[in-house]
């Protein structure tokens, strides 16, 4: 599937199809194409939208998951969204739910699959050996519980980031405040009903994480993918799909 980014008020984004607003937020090693067979399934009937994060954009003193969240609000006023169903992997996850607890008016759901926010297992404090091929390659696998779903394509895309000096700083500074910034105490506020879609294997945030989430937040259900790791809509896309459209058509207005 080919992507139009579009690049407009200083935002890139896609966009695609028409209905109630999804609002796709990928993760800190995360690209667009993560969401591919999201936004190719759900566009017949919804308005699919993914922004550019600005990982690489922000300055180094205020890099961190409040940046993003309120770079997402930015984007939702330019857009004049509302009533969204925000979707959130990993970082993106931390992001939806920063967001959710500022703005909740205009959310209507949302919906978290191996989300940060209360613990993950990093893709590493450093990274020690990042001209190593292999030792990328080795890590982008263990994202996944079948290594064949880290493709060349995804292995390389990894490879150049983490050495590409500007990027990996700031990365690094994200994790940290990712890591930082626990939700625990503050998800008892966020009454929107929320679906937890969990990889059962997955090793970054691994199911305990999920169980947490679905015993702190008030109005969540949690579905497990099995022989799934840390992106289900990556790995298991028919069943995140399937799981998605089911929790769509319970919130649907």
């Amino acid at each position: 599937m080919d992507f139009v980014l579009k690049d407009e008020h200083g935002f890139s984004y896609i966009e695609k199809g028409e209905g109630e607003v999804l609002l796709l937020l990928h993760g800190l090693m995360g690209a667009l194409s993560n969401w591919e067979d999201v936004i190719e399934e759900f566009s017949k009937e919804y308005r699919v939208i993914i922004p550019m994060l600005p990982i690489y954009d922000l300055p180094l003193l205020t890099t961190g998951v409040k940046s993003l969240a309120k770079y997402v609000h930015k984007f939702v006023i330019y857009k004049k969204l509302d009533n969204i169903c925000l979707l959130g992997n990993s970082l993106g996850g931390h992001v939806a739910l920063i967001y959710c607890l500022s703005h909740q008016e205009y959310v209507k759901s949302m919906v978290l699959t191996g989300s940060s926010g209360l613990y993950e297992n990093s893709f590493g404090g450093t990274f020690p050996r990042r001209e190593s091929y292999d030792f990328v390659k080795e890590k982008v696998e263990y994202t996944f519980y079948d290594p064949q779903t880290a493709t060349k394509e995804l292995i390389d895309e990894v490879f150049a980031t983490v050495n590409d000096r500007h990027k990996v700083i700031r990365i690094l500074a994200m994790a940290k405040s990712a890591i930082r910034h626990n939700m625990s105490k503050d998800l008892d506020k966020i009454r929107i009903p929320v679906s937890l879609i969990w990889g059962k294997n997955d090793k970054i945030t691994p199911p305990e994480v999920a169980e947490e989430f679905h015993r702190l937040l008030p109005d969540s259900e949690l579905h497990w993918v099995e022989n799934c790791g840390h992106a289900p809509m990556m790995e298991r896309p028919q069943v995140f799909n399937q799981l998605l459209k089911g929790f769509l058509a319970k919130t649907k207005a």
